[in-house]
């Protein structure tokens, strides 16, 4: 598996795990508010991601990267606040591991592919 399938898959799974979380919030909580911000922000990712795939150039990879970045780091903030008020369990706060690990390989991505493309312009 190469390092865009994996990106790919694990936001994926991410993604499965965020709207798990969701209807447990949702269902169980009656919390709609804050649950759907992270829903939308928890999805996001893996959309973008694979939106990423299909760029039209280096550059588009990289911006549709770092808005999937964006969405990441405002997920971790979601699910910080979620526990911090008690919403979540500690066995679902896992997801911010998930979330970080995400960011982490985002980032790597992001600054992996701009040193290629100076690479090219400065040969």
């Amino acid at each position: 598996m190469n390092g865009a399938n994996a990106l790919v898959d694990k936001s994926f799974s991410f993604a499965i795990r965020i709207v798990t979380i969701y209807k447990i919030l949702t269902q169980e909580y009656k919390e709609y508010i804050l649950s759907k911000q992270l829903l939308r922000s928890g999805t996001a990712i893996g959309a973008l991601i694979r939106e990423a795939q299909n760029a039209e150039s280096k550059a588009d990879f990289v911006h549709k990267l770092a808005i999937a970045q964006k969405e990441c780091d405002e997920t971790i903030y979601w699910i910080d606040l979620l526990n911090a008020t008690d919403y979540l369990k500690e066995s679902d706060y896992i997801l911010n591991e998930g979330a970080r690990e995400l960011l982490r390989i985002l980032r790597s991505s992001i600054i992996t592919t701009k040193q290629r493309m100076n690479k090219l312009v400065n040969l």
